[in-house]
């Protein structure tokens, strides 16, 4: 019995003392289906959810996160030999508050070390900064999912997977996309929002460096991958190494999540059971679209209110250009109104170079009616002045009972605001003071007073037809203030 007592005490030192070396052990392979209970390393902005997602970057702007595999692995069988051959697979997506915009990106990475110090975020994605990128001395091989382009990196575009050695300026780059079993390209969104799988593949004797990119529902691995190139990662990795991921943020609230992942050296990633993955969150509250329409809605509603404004506004002001003052009294000549619109069309807008002349109560245009083509003449009387209105209404109350042919035919009136207006017939021949008082490029007068007075011709004229030698109008515009004669 002691025997066996000191036998069984034995086995159990050995076992506690082989526990601590098992644990420190590298492994060969790993799979990740969700995260929840796993005991990752997390660094910087990085953290396991609840319900299993691990988000590398938790939204904040300007920031950067990691995650490491707890132990390193073996990527040499020996300490002299070549990195071997290796397949990582791993599921992801991207969260942000703009549809299809998002600010910088993520990498899965093998690095000798498995925390980091003086890395910058935005276009360095939490790997290296300005002064120590693209040294040989970092060690670091990573494949970026770049979701914006930094034009001093020499991106291709913002929607890009790229291969990096020792620096965030990819060897090799192409845009997301995958190729189908029939070897047709179809295009990805990294911002969409929508689940997809990456597989990194390095191949020992070729050197050979092969990325696979997918949507999700992609069950099986295309047979093309998206982007390769040919580097020997003996010259690059460490060993033991460890690997991981990494993201950074700039100005724009984005989650960058791995929802699986797996890893084998010498073989093929172990599957990730996509039924047991956590679901992708759609935390998309904002879009571009939305947007664009928020800050050009505003502006174009503003544009339309003044539009519509400044139409009614010139559609008041036209109709008032023409509105026209009308009382009971006038429906007796209401055949005789012409309306304000076609005198003041008639003389373009009583412009100066259809004046005729002033004479005592107002001033004299030339028109022509715009729908007869009639001559015209239009004077314009004040409103202001009672003689003035005392004579217009005089003459509109004799329209049509005061017929003569040595006076001008008075055809009708019209009333707009402080303004009255006759419109007579246009008389091409000048005003009877040119024939009594004018001497017209060295022509005499035709006919004088002593003529008139041998001749016993009585002059019936108004007070604006005096011997002053004061001019009519050039068409002897009203009635009253044209002379006429009579021979005894």
């Amino acid at each position: 019995m002691k025997g066996v007592s000191f036998l069984l005490h034995a086995l159990l030192f050995l076992s506690l003392g082989l526990a601590p070396l098992c644990s420190r052990g590298v492994e060969d392979q790993f799979v990740y289906s969700g995260f929840t209970g796993t005991n990752l390393i997390l660094d910087g902005a990085a953290v396991v959810t609840a319900d299993g997602l691990l988000k590398v970057t938790n939204g904040t702007v300007n920031l950067y996160g990691h995650e490491f595999h707890p132990t390193p692995l073996r990527f040499r069988k020996s300490s002299n030999g070549r990195v071997r051959s290796f397949s990582a697979s791993f599921v992801f997506g991207i969260s942000s508050v703009y549809h299809e915009t998002s600010v910088d990106g993520m990498a899965f990475f093998i690095s000798p070390r498995n925390h980091f110090s003086n890395v910058l975020a935005n276009q360095f994605l939490g790997l290296l900064n300005d002064k120590n990128n693209g040294n040989s001395s970092n060690h670091i091989f990573a494949v970026e999912i770049d979701t914006f382009q930094n034009t001093e990196l020499k991106d291709i575009n913002d929607n890009q997977v790229g291969i990096d050695i020792n620096s965030v300026r990819s060897v090799q780059s192409r845009p997301a996309g995958f190729y189908d079993d029939m070897g047709i390209f179809s295009n990805l969104s990294l911002n969409s929002g929508e689940a997809m799988q990456v597989w990194v593949d390095y191949d020992e004797g070729a050197t050979q460096i092969s990325v696979t990119i997918a949507p999700l529902r992609v069950v099986v691995k295309p047979a093309k991958p998206l982007v390769s190139a040919t580097y020997d990662l003996s010259q690059v990795l460490v060993d033991p190494a460890y690997v991981g991921f990494s993201s950074s943020t700039g100005p724009i609230s984005t989650q960058y999540i791995v929802l699986g992942w797996s890893l084998s050296m010498d073989g093929p990633a172990p599957v990730i059971d996509t039924a047991r993955l956590p679901k992708l969150p759609q935390l998309v509250l904002k879009n571009t679209q939305s947007r664009v329409l928020k800050i050009v809605l505003p502006i174009a509603t503003a544009a339309l209110v003044l539009a519509m404004g400044t139409a009614i506004v010139l559609i008041i002001r036209r109709r008032l250009r023409y509105t026209e003052l009308r009382e009971d009294w006038e429906a007796e000549f209401g055949p005789h109104r012409f309306s304000y619109k076609d005198l003041f069309l008639a003389t373009e807008g009583f412009k100066n170079k259809h004046l005729l002349g002033t004479g005592g109560f107002g001033k004299v245009y030339k028109g022509v009616l715009p729908t007869s083509k009639l001559d015209v003449a239009v004077k314009k009387l004040s409103h202001e002045l009672r003689q003035g209105m005392k004579e217009f209404v005089s003459e509109v109350v004799s329209i049509g009972r005061l017929r003569h042919r040595n006076l001008v035919q008075l055809l009708g009136y019209c009333r707009r605001n402080h303004e009255l207006l006759l419109v007579y017939d246009y008389m091409p021949n000048s005003s009877l003071d040119r024939y009594l008082y004018c001497d017209e490029e060295g022509k005499r007068p035709t006919l004088g007073w002593d003529q008139m007075r041998s001749s016993k011709v009585l002059h019936v004229a108004c007070s604006t037809c005096t011997r002053s030698g004061r001019k009519l109008s050039s068409i002897g515009t009203s009635r009253r203030a044209m002379c006429s004669w009579t021979v005894r």
